[in-house]
């Protein structure tokens, strides 16, 4: 007779007990750091089993920049210089770039990843792109004077730089408008995008950063409310040259030579500002919705005009998207 009883009498085995090993080790991780952490109510609400979450990452960065701004400010205003100089105003500019890069090289070491992912390789400085994209700024610019001129609301005027002074304000001016150009196309739209874009995918994250980036303009004198619109429409602009480019370099050609040349070569206001040192005497006569007012060109309706064509002009010339492209992560 056989001796071991049926299957249906047996007992029921107990399951065995769970394999720690099977837990991702990024998800135990995070568990045991919130159960023996002191700071769990904040692991509850930044992060999750894949870390911090985008946002969190981003404020950390945001924070990081303001940090950095503020002893670079301290720094700066110990100096004691003249604050009517012109080299008092690029080191200004050369403060608020370091603010914004420096924090870029902390949270590169910290998602382990280069500086060039978040779209300023350091290989393609000042290469074709950058070179391709100041001739398409400067030259949008001058089809957008040019129309103005056209309707007879500019004039270019003398000018009113001698000798070598013309040379010494033009390089002077390229390098302050360069350094102004790292500074916001990285904060606005280097390691902001890039993470940003890894919770809320690429183009909301860019809506809302140049929705942010006109805010931010919104603080510069004389500025109305049709230039800010101009400024968020050409912060999109550049979020798409990212897109198609792979990086910043693009963009940061176009701002570069587009305010150069509102500033120094058609010396006319920029969003507001009028810089000392300019080449023209020009002038600007006529309907605020056509002149742009104080604002200058980037505050009257052509400016919608130059900058619809040229969106449809580089999306035919720049029909492939590399930023992103080899991500494996949404």
């Amino acid at each position: 007779m056989d001796s071991n009883p049926p299957p249906s009498a047996r007992e029921p085995e107990e399951p065995p007990p769970p394999d720690p090993s099977s837990t991702p080790p990024s998800e135990a991780a995070f568990r045991r750091a919130r159960r023996e952490s002191a700071l769990a109510p904040l692991l509850e609400i930044f992060g999750g089993p894949q870390g911090l979450y985008p946002g969190a990452r981003w404020l950390i960065y945001i924070g990081m920049a303001f940090v950095t701004l503020s002893l670079l400010n301290s720094v700066l205003y110990s100096l004691r210089g003249d604050s009517d100089s012109l080299w008092w105003s690029m080191a200004g500019e050369v403060r608020m770039m370091l603010a914004a890069i420096l924090p870029g090289f902390v949270m590169a070491r910290i998602e382990g990843r280069s500086l060039g992912e978040f779209g300023l390789p350091a290989k393609g400085a000042f290469g074709r792109n950058f070179w391709i994209g100041a001739l398409w700024g400067i030259g949008s610019l001058t089809a957008l004077m040019l129309a103005l001129r056209l309707t007879g609301v500019f004039s270019f005027g003398p000018v009113q730089l001698q000798g070598m002074r013309i040379f010494k304000f033009g390089l002077f001016y390229a390098a302050f408008f360069l350094i102004a150009a790292l500074f916001e196309d990285f904060l606005m739209r280097g390691y902001s995008q890039w993470v940003l874009a890894k919770s809320m995918n690429f183009w909301p994250a860019a809506a809302v950063l140049s929705i942010l980036f006109g805010v931010i303009h919104g603080a510069n004198p004389g500025e109305e409310r049709t230039g800010l619109v101009a400024v968020v429409a050409i912060g999109f602009f550049f979020c798409l040259t990212l897109r198609r480019t792979g990086n910043l370099w693009w963009a940061i050609g176009f701002h570069m030579a587009w305010d150069w040349g509102e500033s120094y070569l058609y010396s006319v206001p920029d969003s507001g500002n009028v810089v000392r040192g300019h080449l023209l005497n020009s002038s600007l006569r006529g309907p605020v919705w056509l002149t742009g007012g104080s604002v200058g060109p980037e505050g009257s309706y052509l400016v919608f005009v130059v900058i619809g064509a040229v969106w449809v002009l580089f999306n035919r010339v720049y029909p492939e998207v590399k930023y992103g492209a080899r991500e494996t992560n949404p």
